[in-house]
């Protein structure tokens, strides 16, 4: 890529240009880069059919078989694609913007960079300009995830389009369980509800085992615990399609089968357990129903691929009247080959997790455990080398969870990955994360196509936003590229994306973004900054006088952060602090779009994984405080101060401080705010949006939490909240009558 210094001025005059005739590949870029321009940056544009390029400034995209981009490529030889799958090119200057894919997907990213090179600055909309000749590192780029329930159909959509294609990828590994309309099985669908209702309300992570044993996870947050309809399902399938990203459905088989056992506990391996999570391999009637189900799945979705699981065995062999006649490993491989030979006939490509072909990772032939109550068993262990040699399909894709190097006194690393590659398999880097270390050489090792990073919990806004971003960024960086900075935490790259990311995929605009001004509050009457005993006395580092007074401006957002200091609460965890628990009334008195907040916490706290609490997202992420919204009608709402959401500490992006301290959490994201330099510290605006537009807020008081727990039941350490300073966004004025206008 070669940064131009002139950029491409984007005008309402300028075509979006497409051949007289057509291709539907064609006009599906022309309209998509059209929305875009027009939904984001207020641009309307119109598609223009044509049969010769014309003089002045245009847009074209395409492949070399589209006639214009053939012209364009005639008198530009240097501007044509590289010969690779998926790769294009991309001209942006003052005269043009055009993007010659090599095949169809390569023109489909080559108009997503040009999405990421869009830019508004004081009301002129440009694209920036650049050449590019561009193409993925590696094929198979997905992201793994649950069925979305249908309130969050919506952002599931958003995330497509507006996460997933912008930044390249093309697979998605979609988890169904029962949570499709299964007309051949009702009672799937019916038992379904029943078991994630009840692991909701006993407010468990998995179900409990025989004798105190724990069970696989459930996973009962798929679909929200709902049922979508099949055409639902479709719809989402095309609408990924579209977005050229292949859905490959996770249906789980053997193990996390609870799905298929709600109402068929007979099936079960476990005699008698509350909630079956591994069927018997050696009962007939089981094969009926597991395929019965694939073909429901198939018709629907008609898939190319399915990944049908085959992880964690992690029952009780003693238990399993199964296992005491027949090896655990041949009851594995039978039903791996009886699945995978199902589904090949149908011209289905297969895919499995593939811990238990490996040793060192599932232990030789069994592994001793201990339940919590004490109790003494086995479980399965993994296949022997010859086995797996002898009874695995070698066209099984084997999504590899098990590489990574950090833990590989557990059995995982690289030597995993040879092993994989020496079995005959092509393998995936699943649940994948940008740590991954000698990424070069085993990139390039033969069998290895691609990555996946997984989310395992609900698929909606928060647990994404909160947990995912910095692997989902720092993944695809990967896989697309082979530009791999070293130099700088990914943390603060992924910080710095978190505003443009957040205005994709939220589902309400930000006021502060729409052109109306953001007018900085008087917090003078709460400011309080403590003296240095009392902070001490608290056990906090925090030194209010790094906030550097003055103007701060981050994007369109105004701050005043004031000369007198700040204003101060405790966070009251593990003790009682000494600094006060809540501060004085902040006057508002306005109609207000939105309040932006500009702060920061002492020193960092936890956000754990959204599936450690399936019950209650929103507690994974420690509640520091809030703030109280007091209307002038005395109506009073709350906005929750989450770290890892919306705020982190004023130590933030200090790399040293984090190595000396061991706190990864330091480096972290808060997907909600913006990073805001201020002197030596570091605070963070988030921008609550008023639900009550119409309504004046008299009042904001900030509070700090007392007692908060984690999600392993312990108090979060004593902190503190620094609010610097607070805007809003005005209710926008009525504009007054012309007076040329006629009226009655």
């Amino acid at each position: 890529m070669t940064v131009l210094e002139k950029a491409f001025s984007v005008e309402e005059g300028v075509p979006i240009l497409v051949p007289p005739s057509a291709t539907p590949a064609d006009l599906s870029l022309a309209r998509e880069l059209l929305a875009e321009l027009s939904d984001r940056y207020g641009m309307a544009l119109r598609i223009d059919r044509t049969a010769t390029l014309p003089s002045g400034p245009f847009i074209l995209m395409g492949t070399a078989s589209n006639p214009l981009v053939g012209q364009y490529l005639s008198a530009h030889t240097s501007a044509a694609p590289p010969r690779k799958s998926e790769a294009y090119s991309l001209r942006s200057g003052p005269d043009a913007v055009v993007v010659a894919g090599n095949d169809e997907a390569g023109a489909f990213y080559g108009m997503q960079s040009v999405r990421q090179l869009i830019a508004k600055d004081r009301g002129h909309v440009r694209i920036s300009g650049a050449e590019v000749d561009d193409w993925p590192h590696l094929p198979f780029r997905a992201i793994r995830l649950y069925l979305p329930g249908h309130e969050n159909i919506a952002f599931f959509k958003r995330f497509l389009r507006d996460f997933m294609a912008l930044y390249k990828f093309n697979k998605v590994v979609m988890e169904v369980n029962a949570s499709m309309r299964l007309d051949r099985h009702p009672e799937l669908n019916a038992g379904w509800i029943d078991f994630a209702k009840d692991l909701y309300y006993t407010q468990r992570y998995n179900p409990r085992g025989p004798r105190g044993t724990d069970q696989n996870s459930a996973h009962h947050d798929t679909a929200d615990g709902e049922i979508l309809e099949k055409d639902e399902v479709a719809d989402l399938v095309s609408y990924a399609n579209a977005q050229h990203i292949e859905v490959i459905p996770e249906i789980p088989t053997f193990t996390h089968s609870y799905y298929l056992l709600t109402r068929h506990k007979d099936l079960g391996a476990i005699t008698g357990a509350e909630w079956p999570d591994v069927y018997d391999p050696t009962k007939p009637e089981i094969y009926k129903l597991v395929f019965d189900v694939l073909d429901e799945y198939i018709e629907v979705m008609k898939p190319k691929m399915i990944h049908f699981g085959h992880d964690e065995m992690f029952f009780p062999v003693e238990l399993c009247p199964a296992c005491q006649s027949r090896d655990t490993a041949l009851l594995y491989a039978d039903d791996v080959r009886k699945i995978h030979d199902y589904l090949t006939a149908k011209g289905i490509k297969t895919a499995i997790y593939g811990d238990h072909l490996i040793e060192s990772v599932r232990g030789v032939h069994q592994r001793p455990m201990k339940s919590k109550t004490g109790w003494e068993y086995n479980i399965p262990g993994a296949l022997t080398p010859q086995q797996v040699k002898d009874l695995i399909p070698k066209d099984i894709l084997i999504f590899n969870w098990f590489w990574h190097d950090v833990r590989a006194a557990e059995g995982r690393g690289e030597p995993n990955d040879v092993k994989l590659q020496e079995f005959g398999f092509e393998q995936v880097h699943a649940n994948f994360m940008p740590n991954i270390q000698n990424y070069a050489r085993r990139t390039a090792r033969p069998g290895v196509i691609g990555g996946m990073p997984a989310a395992w919990a609900a698929t909606n806004e928060y647990t994404f936003g909160k947990d995912m971003m910095m692997d989902f960024l720092g993944t695809i960086n990967l896989m697309w590229s082979t530009h791999w900075p070293e130099q700088d935490p990914l943390s603060k790259t992924t910080q710095s994306l978190m505003p443009e990311i957040r205005r994709r995929l939220g589902s309400r605009p930000v006021p502060s973004e729409d052109g109306d001004p953001v007018q900085p509050v008087d917090i003078g009457r709460a400011i309080n900054s403590p003296a240095a005993g009392s902070v001490a006395k608290a056990s906090l580092a925090l030194d209010v006088t790094a906030l550097t007074a003055g103007a701060l401006r981050e994007g369109p957002r105004r701050f005043e952060v004031s000369a007198q200091g700040a204003v101060v609460v405790g966070v009251s965890g593990e003790s009682k602090t000494p600094l006060p628990a809540q501060s004085e009334a902040i006057p508002i008195a306005f109609d207000v779009s939105s309040i932006v907040f500009l702060h920061a916490s002492a020193k960092a706290a936890n956000n754990d994984m959204s599936y450690r609490y399936i019950h209650n997202f929103p507690d994974t992420a420690d509640l520091l405080g809030w703030y109280e919204v007091v209307y002038e009608d005395g109506f009073v709402d709350t906005v929750p101060i989450r770290f890892g959401w919306n705020i982190l500490p004023v130590t933030w992006g200090k790399q040293s401080d984090v190595v000396a301290k061991g706190n990864a959490k330091e480096l972290s994201y808060a997907y909600a705010a913006a990073a805001v330099p201020c002197g030596d510290a570091t605070l963070f605006s988030y921008e609550w949006v008023n639900p009550r537009f119409g309504k004046v807020v008299r009042e904001v008081r900030l509070h700090g939490s007392e007692g908060f727990r984690d999600t392993k039941g312990k108090p979060t350490p004593n902190n503190a909240i620094v609010l610097a300073a607070i805007s809003v966004v005005k209710k926008r004025p009525v504009p007054p009558p012309d007076a040329t206008a006629g009226g009655r």
